[in-house]
């Protein structure tokens, strides 16, 4: 098989991906990107990826981009790994929920990523709306926070792409959440970190190329 390339942000959602490759023993070829200087606005990149957004992933003779597209088609491509759940399986919706559901909790990180690190000029930014969207991607982590108090996993069966989904989304979200609130999420964040393709994943990530601090305060 030719070796995937994966187009990727050290840091960045692109983890996901290179996390879901390593758990099924798959190392890409990593072409590493920069959000702030206008590379991935170039024709070269939107070819790959039309919203200039990583990932994207080369693999089987096609590109493909979106984590979450990329993880179903992973998943159902390469069943032998049991990191999806397939039609008819009793976790079937769960999984598809929980993958989705990533991108609802990402998304507020996104906003909040802007607002934080990617103004140009910190004076534009809102002290208001980052205060709501504090308030409300706390708000995305309490079901999950419950669903951890139950189970090891993000589903009750065990270990699956969902957790490469939203495990790395529940890292994140710690630069603008408290997670000692939610100890659940911080215990499972800690066992994440501990599997051996994680810690494969850390290692060929790269070192974050784009501005931040480890966490940032919003006032009540």
């Amino acid at each position: 098989m030719t070796q995937p390339i994966l187009h990727h942000v050290p840091g960045a959602r692109s983890f996901r991906v290179l996390w879901l490759l390593q758990e099924m023993g798959i190392t890409p070829e990593i072409v590493e990107w920069r959000i702030q200087d206008g590379s991935m606005r170039s024709p070269e990149f939107l070819a790959k990826s039309p919203a200039g957004r990583i990932p994207a992933l080369e693999i089987d003779g096609t590109v493909i981009y979106e984590s979450g597209a990329i993880t179903e088609y992973l998943c159902e491509t390469r069943p032998e790994h049991g990191l999806g759940r397939m039609p008819g399986d009793p976790e079937r919706i769960p999984f598809l929920e929980m993958m989705h559901y990533a991108e609802t909790i990402g998304h507020l990180i996104a906003g909040l990523n802007l607002q934080w690190i990617f103004l140009r000029n910190p004076e534009d930014r809102s002290d208001t709306v980052v205060k709501i969207e504090a308030r409300r991607l706390a708000a995305t982590l309490a079901p999950i926070e419950e669903a951890l108090s139950k189970n090891d996993h993000i589903l009750a069966s065990g270990f699956s792409a969902a957790d490469t989904m939203l495990g790395f989304t529940l890292t994140a979200a710690g630069r603008y959440v408290r997670l000692e609130n939610f100890p659940h999420i911080q215990a499972y964040n800690a066992r994440m970190a501990e599997r051996p393709a994680h810690k494969l994943a850390c290692e060929l990530d790269g070192e974050r190329n784009f501005p931040g601090k480890e966490f940032y305060e919003v006032e009540a």
